[in-house]
């Protein structure tokens, strides 16, 4: 297996790792390298979908002919940490958070730097 690379951002132009991992899993779909960070592809892709985040990959560069799923249905919640109205593409339940999307990616980027996954690094 293939040592963890570090890559740069075509838009932010911040470095992120490429694990091992991540790049089996490349492999094994036939994918080539990504060339923006988490965050930046996050942002394209809930740009492409209207800004939901939860719409299947069609019309990108992970699309494989299948047709798309469709519209997912989506439920109204109140977020955990700010307490914004939130819309999730699940049922929610009482024994578990809901984040809006704003805080659930602040929330998955404190995860990653937790782990040592990424290099951390400031906002501008």
């Amino acid at each position: 297996m293939s040592a963890d690379t570090t890559l740069t951002c075509r838009d932010c132009g911040q470095a992120f790792v490429f694990t091992s991992g991540e790049q089996a899993f490349y492999a094994s779909r036939g994918f080539s390298e990504p060339s923006r960070c988490a965050d930046c592809r996050a942002a394209r892709k809930a740009q492409r979908n209207g800004g939901s985040g939860y719409s299947s990959y069609s019309s990108s560069s992970y699309d494989t002919g299948y047709s798309s799923r469709g519209e997912r249905e989506m439920f109204t919640a109140t977020c955990s940490a700010c307490g914004q109205e939130a819309s999730v593409p699940f049922q929610p339940s009482s024994d578990k958070p809901v984040y809006c999307s704003s805080c659930f990616q602040q929330r998955r980027g404190n995860d990653r730097s937790a782990r040592g996954g990424y290099a951390s690094r400031g906002r501008y």
